[in-house]
């Protein structure tokens, strides 16, 4: 057991790769209890992490595993996380294939290019806001709002109700879900959430539109439908995914610039290097830490390590991505860096469907910011800035900047 490993600590929130890289040296499989769940078996090398997307003897979901309850069933759970359980992202083999089949048109490679405008045009309302009050909060003001509007298009999210859903989410994923209290205390968000979503879908049955949403209510596949707690799940997994992952993919890719001007510089010099510095930065950034967890179908042994059958088990994606026997220098920021065998989307069947968006998006922000803004620098010091408390996602509460 790693009973130092505590996952919401404010010091390993900070700066976790220093405790991953010692794992990966003397406990590559190691056993850390989780309040709530349990215990859990991490995995911290490349190769393991690798294989463990893609093993079918690990299932997203205990149930199909070994039978029993998922821990999202328990009683205290609010009922959207219970829902939530119903997405492609938790589930297995054909229900997995048939879930994907039903979205995946929504973000073929010919749908993303099209939003290259939209998100341009937003990209810069936004700065031209920020770069009249010289200062911005960089999530909360241009971050979240760019992905938020973007996702809300393409679902259908009527305007006025979108700094709504903002509320919400912030107030869901924030900090530590650790205790049953954590998640009473979301309990009034989580069910507003819920209503929003079935009136929502509601909206669409009624009055079709040319968006992602109606597109899902109306999916026949094979003549399969979704179901309404699926159509629920499908709403909160993409809304989320698609708001979140940019979130933390502007802001720490942001902070990691500043804090090394070198490549800070070359990007402004050399801008055709966006799309390596993307990559880099989810590398050494890693806006998405760990992927849901898996629970193994049969006992499993790896270096030497019993996981037993029904166990927890999590690959840990952020410290793959810094695995010396992978990558040169891994602690080191390098825009130019090639090969890039990163693992921040996945891999295998659940490999993110939203990752050439959220790569468009990131590429567009990223550098019209630092081309805009030569003179951007932080506007606290560094050690006052606060990582989210959550093991999965990987972001700042806030990134106040000084822009001119």
């Amino acid at each position: 057991m790693t009973p130092e490993l505590d996952v919401a600590d404010p010091v390993f929130r900070a700066d976790p790769y220093p405790t991953y890289s010692r794992l990966r040296k003397t406990l590559p499989v190691a056993a850390v209890q989780r309040k709530m769940v349990g215990k859990a078996w991490i995995l911290t090398r490349y190769e393991d992490v690798v294989n463990a997307l893609k093993d079918p003897r690990l299932a997203n979901s205990r149930h199909h595993a070994v039978g029993g309850k998922n821990p999202s069933e328990q009683w205290w759970m609010p009922r959207l996380f219970r829902t939530f359980q119903k997405n492609m992202v938790a589930s297995d083999a054909a229900d997995h294939r048939r879930l994907r089949d039903l979205v995946h048109k929504a973000f073929t490679p010919r749908r993303v290019e099209e939003l290259e405008g939209t998100v341009e045009r937003i990209v810069n309302r936004l700065l031209d806001d920020a770069e009249r009050k010289g200062s911005v909060e960089l999530l909360s003001d241009f971050a979240a709002p760019l992905a938020l509007t973007i996702i809300s298009e393409m679902m259908g999210v009527p305007e006025e109700e979108r700094p709504k859903f903002r509320r919400w989410t912030f107030k869901l994923m924030d900090s530590k879900l650790e205790t049953p209290l954590d998640f009473i205390r979301r309990l009034p968000s989580a069910n507003k959430m819920l209503r929003f979503f079935r009136a929502l879908i509601r909206l669409r049955r009624e009055h079709p539109s040319e968006d992602l949403l109606t597109a899902l209510v109306q999916a026949e596949e094979q003549g399969d439908r979704l179901s309404e707690e699926e159509l629920v799940s499908m709403v909160f997994l993409l809304l989320l995914a698609g708001h979140d992952t940019l979130v933390n993919l502007i802001g720490n890719g942001t902070l990691a610039l500043l804090q090394n001007p070198d490549q800070l510089q070359k990007l402004r010099e050399n801008p055709e290097l966006i799309g390596s510095a993307v990559e880099e930065l989810l590398r050494y950034t890693n806006p998405i830490e760990a992927p849901t967890p898996r629970f193994a179908r049969e006992d499993i042994e790896l270096h030497g390590q019993l996981i037993p059958r029904g166990s927890m088990v999590v690959p840990l994606m952020a410290s793959a991505n810094r695995d010396e026997t992978v990558f040169e220098n891994p602690d080191t920021l390098d825009i130019t860096r090639h090969p890039n065998r990163h693992v921040a989307f996945g891999l295998g069947s659940h490999y993110c469907m939203g990752a050439p968006l959220a790569r468009l998006e990131g590429k567009i922000a990223l550098l019209t910011l630092v081309q805009r803004f030569p003179a951007m620098r932080l506007a606290v010091p560094e050690e006052q800035l606060r990582w989210r408390g959550l093991f999965g996602p990987r972001g700042l509460k806030s990134l106040p900047l000084h822009l001119v």
